[in-house]
Formats: structure tokens, C-alpha cells, sequence
């Protein structure tokens, strides 16, 4: 017993560490920093993200994205997609300058390998 709460508390000061860099990420890497409470964020059109998204992405278009930076959360990495990559590294860019620290961009959705979702976007948390 002794070893696995060893085993357990070694994995959890590792955790905050094994993270990618911020920055163009993988799909799968993307949805590893999901995974750990990063906001996920669609910056294509409300119709886009409509027709299918990543299963728990708000949708804020990226023309609106430094307007509605107040909706994402400062203490938290931040995960951008869209349908090419453009507008995600427009979006990226435009965090950044606004001195969020931790922005992912993966790109396009169809590098996500997790579940997608339809339907309206919910607001963002």
C-alpha cells in the first residue's frame, strides 16, 4: 500500500508538468489539456459550430474573441479550434496579446478524436 501512495502522489506532482507547450498541438494533445479543465473554444460561426463541434466546446467566433475574453477563464489553458487553422491562430494571437499565458490551437476539428456534438452553442464559462 505503502508503494502505491507513493505511486499516486509521484503522479500527481507530475501532472501540472507533463503538459505540451502552449502553442499548435496535436489533436490528441489538445484533448489531453481538455481533459485536465482547459476551456474549449470553437472560434468558427455560430452555423459551423451548429452543424458539429467538439463534445463540450463553447462557440465564440473569432471575430469576437477579444471582446468576450472576459468569458474565459485566466486560471486555465485555453483550447482553440476552427475549421483550417486561420481563425483558431488568429484567435491564439489575439489572447496572447492580451496576456493569456496557456492558449492551445489545434487547428481544424477534424484533428479532435474525441466525441462531437451538434446543436447550439452554450455559454461560455
Amino acid at each position: 500500500m505503502h508503494t502505491l501512495a507513493a505511486l499516486v502522489a509521484a503522479a500527481l506532482a507530475l501532472a501540472p508538468t507533463d503538459l505540451p507547450p502552449p502553442g499548435v498541438v496535436t489533436g490528441a494533445a489538445a484533448q489531453a489539456v481538455a481533459a485536465r479543465g482547459a476551456a474549449l473554444v470553437d472560434v468558427r460561426t455560430p452555423g459551423e459550430f451548429e452543424a458539429g463541434h467538439a463534445k463540450g466546446a463553447v462557440n465564440i467566433p473569432f471575430d469576437q474573441i477579444a471582446a468576450r475574453a472576459g468569458e474565459l477563464p485566466r486560471d486555465r489553458p485555453v483550447v482553440l479550434y476552427c475549421r483550417t487553422g486561420r481563425r483558431s491562430g488568429i484567435a491564439a494571437a489575439e489572447l496572447q496579446r492580451l496576456g493569456f499565458t496557456a492558449v492551445y490551437d489545434f487547428q481544424s476539428l477534424t484533428a479532435w478524436p474525441g466525441e462531437l456534438a451538434t446543436g447550439a452553442a452554450a455559454p461560455a464559462r
